[in-house]
C-alpha cells in the first residue's frame, strides 16, 4: 500500500526488453537520488508514477536499482518506457503517517491532460479520464495522476467521460514530475481506493447468497 506522497524523483536510465515478441515485458534500470536506497531490499515495493513495482536488482553504492514489469502492466500505463524523471514511493509501513489517500498502486486507467497553466502561486491541472472511471471521480474527492495523491476540485462530465480539475500547491509542482506536463500529456490514474468499494455494495445484489 501507497499514500500518493512521492518520496523522491528518479530517472529511468535504461529500458531492456526481456524477449523479441510483445508477450515480453522490459527490465528498468532506475537512478536513485542520493540514500534513497538505504533502507530498501530485494523484494521490495516501490511505485513508479503510481505502479506498484517490486525491486529485482540492488546496487545501493551506484544509486540504481532494476524493476522487471510484464506486458501486462505495460499495456495498463504509460510513461513507464521512457527515459527520464519519474515519480517514486516506497511503500508504506504501519507506523508512517497517511499524508495523502490510500493508494494499492494499481493503475485504473490513463488520462490526458487537457490544460496545465499557472493561476496565482498554484497551478490548475485538468484531466480526461476514461468514461469508465467517470463515476469515481468527485468534487473533493481524492485521485493519483502520476502516483501523486490529489483533490479534485471540480468534475465535468461529457459523453467521453470527464474532465477532473485539480489545484497543484507550489510544492507539489516542484518536488514530483508533474511539472513536466502539457496539454496532450498521457498520465497514470488511479481511483480512490473507498469509491471502488462503496461502487461494489451499490451494484450487489441482496437477493445472491454469500458465497464465502
Amino acid at each position: 500500500m501507497f499514500t500518493g506522497i512521492i518520496t523522491g524523483v528518479g530517472r529511468i536510465a535504461a529500458v531492456h526488453d526481456l524477449g523479441s515478441s510483445l508477450q515480453h515485458g522490459k527490465r528498468l534500470t532506475i537512478e536513485a537520488p542520493a540514500g534513497y536506497l538505504d533502507d530498501v531490499a530485494l523484494g521490495d515495493s516501490i511505485a513508479l508514477n503510481g505502479a506498484c513495482m517490486t525491486v529485482t536488482l540492488l546496487s545501493p553504492s551506484q544509486q540504481q536499482f532494476s524493476i522487471d514489469i510484464s506486458a501486462e502492466s505495460l499495456d495498463k500505463t504509460t510513461g513507464l518506457t521512457e527515459l527520464g524523471p519519474i515519480n517514486l514511493e516506497k511503500a508504506l509501513r504501519a507506523h508512517d503517517r497517511l499524508g495523502g489517500h490510500i493508494v494499492a498502486g494499481h493503475v485504473d486507467g490513463i488520462g490526458t491532460v487537457s490544460h496545465f497553466a499557472q493561476v496565482g502561486e498554484s497551478w490548475e491541472l485538468r484531466v480526461n479520464a476514461p468514461r469508465e472511471l467517470a463515476k469515481y471521480l468527485a468534487y473533493k474527492g481524492s485521485i493519483t495522476v502520476n502516483g501523486v495523491s490529489l483533490t479534485v476540485n471540480r468534475v465535468s462530465d461529457s459523453e467521453a467521460g470527464c474532465e477532473a480539475s485539480i489545484n497543484l500547491i507550489p510544492h507539489t509542482v516542484e518536488s514530483t514530475t508533474l511539472c513536466h506536463l502539457r496539454s496532450g500529456s498521457r498520465v497514470n490514474l488511479e481511483i480512490d481506493l473507498i469509491a471502488r468499494y462503496v461502487e461494489r455494495m451499490l451494484r450487489a445484489d441482496p437477493q445472491q447468497p454469500d458465497r464465502n
